[in-house]
């Protein structure tokens, strides 16, 4: 059968399609490749396209949710609407937090084809330099700055042009904000107004100060992995993808990672072997949770879920980083807020300009100004992002206040707090248990208050005096220590930026779960590829960073020679002791 000889022809099954073919009718189970993929996201559609892109490789893409063909997927615009759906995205419900008033937060994964890339807000934004020089002096030799940049050198085509920290050519098209809305102008004006730096790329020579956001939408549509990666491999006769494929745990030949079991959308159960690897790119979620089903992880939770210990790691799901983000609204004092084009006849105009030109309003995530400041003197970069969007949205509902109003999110790129991940049971279809500890610990609640009182501070410049009306939230009247501790406690929420539940570290390290070659400690023929591995959060949104990892990662698997290194400098504030 074409299964076991690697189904050669590259493939998505539809949903009428047996997922082995006749497999299900003649009991057939097995499938040979040399490489297995769990999860076709940011990380995986990467590693499917730099794989097979050695002919002599069979590769198997699995992944669990459907096809990324919905047209809302394409649609910049459509962020809010994508997510309140859970046709693609896994929507999983947090644990009661203990500084948050014990809310539950929902945390947000892609589960498609291009996962969470295919589904986020698409904010593009590297980290600072001095992350990734963390991450090396972490335990990760060969992390450093000057051996990533290569890397997202590679991985883009900026659409800002090709220079000495940006690339020209690489598949994920990212788009250079050209922003044009008065608050946006309003919002880095007042950057400049209250003294922090003007900077012409957050991910190039000087990410701190205030500028232009970039997004990874190409000609008006969202440009996923699923798109620059996966769509170009997709008729490579080495390729094999499945779709709505559920995996239940790896198989084993003693330490050695041999395959995986997983359940087609039938419910039949599959297995799939892998001659050189298995590599995990489920994400700081699903990662996690595969290796513990499959017996790697804390050997007392482990065992306490009824799960034999094949590798006691107590590193797996610890870790968990996130961004802690709050929103400030404001009322706009003149009508030049998004508030009108959200009506239903202008949403409609909207629509059929997007349809026709993909351009206009929808080809926008509406996030187009952003700032990376220090939240104080002493800090030695950046550890506040503040964004803004021209239109205020309810915090439960996500539905637009009825009137010209906007809003500035605050987030908190360097938490101190750490969370986990643990089984729920031993059953592959419970969602694991998510507890992120927001603002646990003391020093988060500081700088989240610290960065309220900027961005008041921020809205007082002479930019914003035609615009900016009173407060809406948290209003004048929360100004103590106390009044916004209250607020945060019930307010503050997620910016989805779950990472870290598998960090790379040396052997030595108890903590760490792979080494920086993404492999499994104490095992062999495994590999985590994706955000979960990053010794800590990076300074700002991660999707740039996990798609650099996989680009990375992928030359390491394959055998080949990093890339040469590019030393180069970076702007660092000189007077960061005595200035914010």
């Amino acid at each position: 059968m074409e299964g076991s000889q690697g189904m050669r022809k590259a493939t998505v099954h539809g949903p009428q399609d047996s997922l082995l073919g006749s497999s299900s009718r003649q009991g057939k189970t097995d499938m040979e490749f040399d490489y297995i993929i769990v999860g076709a996201g940011s990380a995986g559609c990467v590693l499917a396209n730099r794989l097979t892109s050695d002919a002599s490789n069979r590769v198997l893409l699995l992944e669990a949710g459907p096809d990324n063909t919905a047209l809302s997927l394409k649609m910049p615009a459509a962020v809010l609407s994508n997510l309140n759906s859970t046709k693609h995205n896994w929507a999983f419900q947090g644990e009661p937090e203990p500084e948050l008033n014990g809310r539950r937060i929902q945390h947000d994964r892609g589960k498609t084809i291009g996962g969470s890339s295919s589904i986020n807000g698409m904010v593009f934004i590297r980290g600072h330099a001095l992350d990734y020089e963390g991450w090396q002096q972490a335990g990760c030799p060969g992390w450093g700055y000057a051996d990533v940049l290569p890397y997202f050198k590679r991985m883009e085509t900026y659409g800002g042009g090709k220079d000495e920290f940006r690339g020209g050519d690489g598949p994920l098209h990212v788009h250079r904000a050209k922003p044009q809305d008065p608050l946006t102008l309003a919002f880095l004006k007042a950057g400049e107004e209250a003294g922090y730096p003007v900077t012409d790329d957050v991910s190039g020579f000087c990410q701190e100060g205030f500028g232009v956001s970039d997004r990874t939408v190409f000609k008006g549509e969202r440009w996923s992995t699923a798109r620059a990666y996966l769509d170009p491999a997709r008729g490579r006769s080495n390729l094999t993808v499945l779709t709505q494929a559920q995996v239940q745990r790896l198989a084993f030949d003693g330490t050695r990672a041999t395959g995986v079991i997983y359940k087609d959308r039938g419910g039949t159960i599959l297995t799939a072997h892998a001659h050189n690897e298995v590599i995990l790119s489920a994400g700081a979620v699903g990662s996690p949770h595969i290796l513990m089903l499959s017996g790697i992880g804390p050997a007392g939770h482990l065992a306490h879920m009824g799960i034999d210990v094949l590798c006691d790691l107590p590193g797996v799901g610890q870790n968990l980083n996130d961004h802690p983000d709050f929103v400030l609204k404001y009322k706009c004092k003149q009508p030049v807020s998004f508030w009108p084009k959200t009506k239903p006849l202008a949403k409609l105009a909207a629509g059929i300009q997007w349809l026709t030109t993909r351009s206009g309003i929808v080809a926008s995530n509406l996030f187009e100004g952003l700032g990376c400041i220090r939240s104080g003197p002493g800090v030695e970069y950046p550890d506040l992002q503040l964004i803004i969007s021209p239109i205020a949205v309810d915090d439960a509902t996500w539905q637009p206040l009825q009137e010209h109003a906007f809003q500035i999110h605050v987030g908190l790129m360097r938490a101190h707090s750490r969370g986990k991940i643990e089984l729920r049971s031993s059953k592959p279809g419970d969602p694991p248990r998510i507890l992120v500890n927001y603002l646990r610990d003391s020093r988060d609640r500081e700088i989240m208050r610290k960065g309220i009182r900027l961005v008041r501070e921020l809205v007082d410049q002479p930019a914003f005096s035609e615009l900016k009306g009173d407060e809406i939230f948290p209003g004048h009247a929360a100004q103590s220590d106390e009044d916004l501790d209250q607020v945060l406690r019930t307010h503050a929420t997620t910016q989805w930026h779950l990472s870290c539940t598998a960090r790379m570290g040396a052997a030595t390290d108890t903590g760490a779960v792979v080494d920086p070659g993404g492999r499994v400690h104490g095992l062999s023929g495994l590999r985590v590829v994706d955000a979960s591995i990053m010794p800590f959060v990076t300074n700002g949104n991660t999707n740039a960073p996990t798609i650099m990892l996989a680009e990375k990662l992928s030359d390491d698997i394959l055998g080949r020679a990093p890339l040469p290194r590019i030393d180069t400098e970076v702007w660092h504030n000189m007077d960061d002791e005595m200035c914010q």
